[in-house]
């Protein structure tokens, strides 16, 4: 079983709106409403590929009320800590005709200490049966940037795996406690080693700069692929997965389909560069429908051969 943490859980209304024009009138098309959040897009994705997941993390008000349901009615198990503030909505705006998306997040709630105590406690809990614990997204307000590192060091004390998935300064911690995989898009992981990528090398830099930091293995998502770092018996391999050519409806969570898909893979004992076809076919899958988390497998399947994998030289310094 895997266990998804969202901190800052929202509820998705994505909106079709073609030829979308700012200042003007339109009528959608077509609208989808979700619970969201990059833990929760991720235990939609694991459902949809058959592993056995639970999904927690903070919820508040109406919204998280309605979150909750969302996720019931999807069928995903989930064990959320019920607090005072209101969860936050988010809006999108998807142009297919554009193959644009605008996206309008809100804050999110503001977190107590009690509450915060109150998912340490679930987490305990729930960890017991887990093979892997992923902290995925953003921290709300009133949860220190070293949440995600405290939780790391605490189940890996208890021998629990851990992935984490964020940006900024709660990455940086994060991947300092060690965690079994961290996995950030280019931007975060820009962010993280402090300089832009341009070519396979400084990928290949920044792989291994981001695992110096103390996590063997790294994810690094793009929209068209991903590269890796594997810890293969005491030894780093390098990859750089490229997708097949597909048209994009929306882009967004296909990193966390990506991820999802990888976990899974590898749970099941497949070997590093088959894990990474069957995830960046999942993640291109999931650029042809709007919804974070939602991708067809027989999809993937049929992509999975499309994707171009090569392992990665030593960049020497």
């Amino acid at each position: 079983m895997i266990v998804t943490v969202t901190m800052n859980a929202a509820l998705d209304r994505t909106l079709t709106v073609p030829n979308f024009q700012r200042g003007q009138r339109h009528r959608a098309s077509q609208g989808l409403t979700l619970a969201g959040g990059k833990g929760i897009n991720i235990a939609r994705a694991l459902k949809r590929l058959d592993v056995p997941v639970v999904a927690t993390g903070l919820a508040g008000g109406r919204t998280g009320t309605r979150i909750v349901e969302e996720l019931t009615s999807e069928a995903i198990l989930n064990d959320f800590v019920r607090i005072a503030d209101e969860s936050r909505t988010s809006t999108a705006v998807v142009d297919e005709t554009a193959s644009s998306y605008t996206e309008i997040n809100e804050w999110g709630p503001h977190v107590e200490l009690g509450e915060l105590e109150m998912l340490r406690e679930k987490l305990h809990y729930l960890s017991r049966g887990a093979e892997l614990v992923v902290f995925a997204g953003t921290l709300p307000r009133g949860v220190d940037e070293s949440f995600y590192a405290e939780a790391i060091r605490e189940l890996g004390r208890r021998g629990v795996q851990t992935v984490l998935d964020s940006e900024g300064e709660p990455l940086r911690l994060g991947t300092e406690a060690e965690p079994y995989l961290v996995s950030p898009n280019q931007r975060e992981a820009e962010g993280l080693v402090g300089q832009e990528f341009h070519d396979d090398d400084d990928f290949a830099m920044a792989l291994d700069a981001i695992a110096d930091l103390g996590a063997p293995n790294v994810l690094l998502t793009q929209e068209e692929g991903c590269f890796a770092l594997v810890r293969e018996e005491r030894r780093r391999v390098r990859f750089h997965a490229v997708a097949p050519r597909v048209e994009p409806v929306s882009v967004v969570g296909s990193g966390d389909v990506l991820l999802a898909s990888f976990l899974a893979s590898r749970l099941a004992g497949k070997p590093p560069d088959e894990a990474l076809r069957s995830a960046v076919a999942a993640g291109a899958a999931a650029t042809l429908e709007v919804g974070a988390g939602r991708f067809d497998p027989r999809e993937a399947g049929r992509l999975t051969g499309g994707v171009e994998i090569v392992e990665l030289e030593v960049v020497r310094s």
